[in-house]
């Protein structure tokens, strides 16, 4: 306790660092006030058959990325997923076309070009998700919660959702420049935080009145909770790096001498983005439809909108898979680390340097990074397991998932920024012995 207490104290101490988390706690605090701020129009008493309507299922899951703003038909209720979607089709632009590939190339001029095209793409996105958003209003609410009607509220409406969505991408944008993490992530984590509380209430509610079980069964689940968060820790870390004698079994090479070296990879090279952008392309059939729920849909539709259907986690499982790779791929270039080893006099016993160091890391990254992926997948499907176990489906979301995973991943993140702040300033790091292991690898 006294250690955390002269953490703390050197942190305050530190005036750029001070000044970063108090503007990141306040950006933080301005976007969810913002999302309590319900559409000019419609009456905020009214609401309760949208709550109804967003307290499960994708839907659910939709609304606690957003903070609650879905559910509060506030003027924030997009939140950040048309982002996140536009900037996984910029992204994937970047491997097909060779225009954004030249981008890529140019620096820092390149990013702020791919930058504003990502903004544009999120415009458009907007345009067509905003009114999609307003019909699934008109058709969840009653008719007397429209203060305003007609056109007049459909055009003001979408301009202040687009508004709404833009102005959160600023604030994300801000904290990364000036607080300190990750803004896209800290608002999507500040969300999902937001509603732990509510989900930790309900279920232990649920078990002391409706589903029986009492405090033994609630107790048995917080013992399962923890082990699924040390995994998620586990998994979010990573390896810092991998034996040469290790990587040489795994590409079936046994004579690697007896030194011992290391190559500095990772098994989850690519932290939680994978899963955020699967989730995010895991929204767009709700999206398409309206935003409808899965009681209302049969068929192909109603399995692509409930969270616990063998065809949404299937999905779900294999869009990580394949985005761990894409993202390791964009993380991890071994031709690039096969050339900086060379030009530094450095080699991997046993393995000739240039093109054959670099197939022997693309190897090594390709056989580490599967295991990885599936690991992250299943931790990802676990939520639709607990809510078939009888857990509710608010605190379910939180045994694993996208929720946990963005959780663990970002304060992680977070974390390891303010301990670099303080070793570089000669203090004690946030942790007594070693450093707080982030997504990115040293």
């Amino acid at each position: 306790m006294k250690r955390l207490i002269d953490t703390l104290k050197n942190i305050w101490k530190i005036e750029d660092l001070r000044n970063r988390i108090l503007t990141t706690l306040g950006l933080l605090l301005i976007y969810r006030l913002g999302a309590h701020i319900v559409l000019p129009g419609i009456d905020p008493t009214k609401l309760t058959s949208l709550s109804e309507q967003t307290a499960g299922g994708v839907l659910g899951l939709l609304d606690m990325f957003s903070g609650g703003a879905f559910s509060n038909a506030s003027v924030l209720a997009l939140g950040i997923m048309p982002y996140i979607s536009a900037s996984i089709v910029i992204q994937l632009l970047g491997m097909a076309v060779p225009y954004f590939q030249r981008l890529q190339r140019e620096g820092e001029s390149g990013r702020r070009k791919i930058n504003q095209l990502t903004r544009y793409l999120t415009l458009v996105i907007l345009v067509l998700q905003a009114p999609a958003y307003l019909a699934n209003l008109h058709a969840t609410l009653p008719g007397d919660a429209f203060i305003i009607g007609g056109s007049l509220f459909t055009i003001t409406s979408v301009v202040i959702l687009t508004a709404g969505t833009m102005f959160v991408m600023w604030i994300g944008e801000k904290i990364t420049d000036r607080g300190i993490g990750n803004g896209i992530s800290l608002i999507i984590m500040i969300g999902i935080i937001a509603r732990l509380p509510f989900a930790l209430f309900a279920e232990f509610i649920s078990r002391v009145e409706e589903l029986g079980g009492g405090l033994v069964i609630f107790l048995v689940e917080m013992i399962m909770l923890a082990v699924v968060v040390i995994l998620a820790i586990l998994l979010v870390q990573g390896t810092r790096k991998v034996p040469v004698q290790y990587a040489k079994r795994i590409v079936g090479n046994k004579q690697y001498g007896g030194v011992r070296q290391y190559i500095p990879l990772k098994i989850n090279a690519s932290g939680v983005m994978p899963i955020i952008f699967a989730q995010a392309l895991m929204f767009i059939p709700v999206i398409l439809l309206g935003f409808s729920s899965s009681e209302t849909l049969t068929g192909f539709a109603a399995s692509f909108t409930d969270f616990t259907s063998l065809a949404y986690n299937l999905t779900f499982a294999l869009l990580i898979i394949g985005f761990t790779y894409f993202y390791t791929a964009i993380t991890i270039n071994p031709i690039q680390m096969a050339e900086d080893m060379k030009r530094n006099g450095g080699f991997i016993p046993g393995v000739k340097p240039g093109k054959k160091t670099a197939e022997f890391l693309d190897t090594i990254m390709s056989r580490i990074t599967l295991p990885g992926s599936i690991f992250l997948a299943l931790i990802a499907i676990l939520p639709a397991f607990a809510m078939i176990a009888g857990v509710n489906n608010q605190f379910a979301h939180f045994y694993g998932g996208t929720s946990l995973l963005i959780m663990v991943g970002v304060v992680l993140d977070t974390l390891q920024q303010i301990e670099s702040h303080l070793l570089m300033r000669h203090y004690d790091g946030l942790l007594k012995t070693g450093k707080v292991k982030g997504r990115r690898s040293v």
